[in-house]
């Protein structure tokens, strides 16, 4: 275990995260896709001097490459913007509004104006040779348990094209993926310790989940930029897996040990491996590759844009799970609501519809139809689609005007399922106390010594929703006093 505080360490992260809107620059589809592509076009690319006029460090390394670079695209998703054949259109407005949705949950202050840049690439990656970028927000900052951790700048940009195949001297990249929009959040060097590094990690995937961001596997990239006092900075790409990134940290906390003590201390770009190791990627770019974007006008962002924003901010997960434990919810029956906005939407609508009982209204639109799928091998959506949210209202309704029972309602559903219509399965008829008492004890004389569950399931099993459940109980073990 190191002491990172002797060791002078510190640390930040820098998340990208695809939006999940049109392209930025050009509104194209962003989707990706696997069918064989309609075209194919081959280029080499040559570095281009940045706003001081110096070529930046990182763009020299790889124009020595001297690689071919093969983009393949398609005629029906892929426009003449990613070919760079035609002008960037206006930036997003979609893909803005959930930029700047994260920026407000990171209590950032938004730059009402603001200017796209060029940000000079030379991997091939970008079939202009510069990625677009515009910085939108600064200075916000996000709660760890060791306190605030200061957001530094946040950013739109457009995501690169994605490697096919990578040789020595030639890569194949599709243009599917380039344009699509990334939300980047750079935080300060704040981060104390590994264990916060992952914390903060968290806190920030949280964040972003709770707007309009794609999900799955690439949809996020995170960096670490990570020193000790001796070192200058590095920089770690892949850094997204939490179970690798406090064994990725001290592993690099080592390795630049190991460099101060053979003399070296320059700062690089390196890859994290599976292993918790990294691998050298290129040297460390520098500021200046950016220049700006003659294509495209200053980027306004009004104040009646930020007001509007701030009045419709999503609610983020931790603070959901404290309203729903708050409404009776056990930890299960929650983590189920979460598991996406579809259910979470469905669970609210439907309370609204029968807030008095909100366990009810969430075993309805999670467990009980998984359970239902698991009996009858079908899946979850197959289930939904039968017992689909109008027909939960209408039983709600049903159970909120005092027509049928709360406890009735599983056994309505599975009458449904069963291919009863709606209106048939709504009846349900109640056998009487009296009833259920006769049968109580004739039950008990001809199998004596029985436990009360025993006794329970038999009547269930012969009346098979006409019993009231609680009513039958209190009969069974009076009756069993009585004996």
């Amino acid at each position: 275990m190191h002491d990172y505080n002797k060791l002078g360490f510190k640390a930040g992260l820098e998340i990208h995260q695809q939006l999940d809107t049109p392209k930025l620059f050009s509104g194209a589809p962003s989707f990706l896709r696997n069918d064989e592509p309609h075209y194919k076009i081959e280029r080499r690319l040559h570095v281009v001097a940045g706003e001081t006029g110096k070529i930046d460090e990182a763009v020299k390394h790889e124009a020595t490459l001297g690689k071919t670079f093969v983009y393949e695209g398609y005629r029906d998703s892929i426009s003449l913007v990613e070919l760079d054949e035609e002008p960037p259109h206006k930036i997003n407005q979609e893909a803005l509004d959930v930029a700047l949705t994260v920026a407000l949950l990171l209590n950032c202050e938004i730059y009402p104006v603001t200017q796209v840049m060029r940000k000079t690439v030379i991997d091939g990656s970008n079939t202009s040779g510069f990625q677009r970028t515009a910085l939108i927000a600064r200075n916000g900052f996000v709660e760890t348990s060791l306190g605030k951790v200061r957001i530094a700048t946040i950013c739109i940009e457009e995501d690169s094209a994605r490697v096919i195949l990578r040789e020595k001297e030639k890569v194949v990249y599709r243009l599917d993926r380039l344009g699509i929009p990334l939300v980047e959040i750079a935080t300060y060097p704040d981060l104390q310790n590994a264990e916060q590094v992952k914390e903060c990690a968290l806190k920030l995937g949280e964040i972003l989940r709770a707007c309009h961001v794609k999900r799955g596997l690439g949809t996020i990239r995170q960096d670490v930029n990570i020193s000790i006092s001796g070192h200058d900075r590095v920089e770690i790409k892949g850094f997204q897996d939490p179970k690798m990134m406090i064994e990725t940290i001290d592993k690099e906390i080592n390795r630049q040990l190991i460099d101060i003590k053979n003399n070296k201390k320059n700062g690089e770009v390196r890859n994290a491996l599976p292993s918790g190791e990294s691998e050298f990627l290129r040297p460390m770019p520098g500021a200046s590759r950016m220049y700006p974007e003659t294509d495209l006008n200053l980027l306004r962002i009004g104040l009646d844009k930020i007001n509007q924003l701030k009045k419709n901010l999503p609610k983020l997960k931790t603070d959901i799970r404290d309203e729903l434990r708050k409404k009776g919810l056990t930890d299960e029956l929650i983590g189920l609501v979460l598991e996406s906005h579809e259910l979470l939407d469905e669970f609210e609508l439907l309370l609204q519809i029968y807030p008095l009982d909100s366990p009810l209204v969430a075993k309805m639109v999670t467990l009980w139809r998984n359970e239902f799928a698991t009996k009858r091998s079908k899946t979850f959506e197959e289930i939904k689609s039968i017992l689909s949210e109008r027909v939960y209202e209408q039983i709600l309704e049903e159970v909120a005007l005092n027509k049928i029972n709360s406890k009735d309602v599983k056994f309505v559903l599975t009458k449904i399922l069963d291919g009863e219509k709606l209106a048939d399965a709504l009846k349900i008829e109640k056998i009487s106390d009296d009833e259920i008492e006769e049968l109580v004890r004739k039950i008990i004389r001809e199998k004596p010594g029985m436990r009360t569950n025993a006794y329970m399931g038999v009547l269930m099993t012969q009346f098979k929703g006409k019993l009231d459940a609680n009513k039958a109980m209190e009969i069974i073990n009076r009756v069993l006093n009585i004996k």
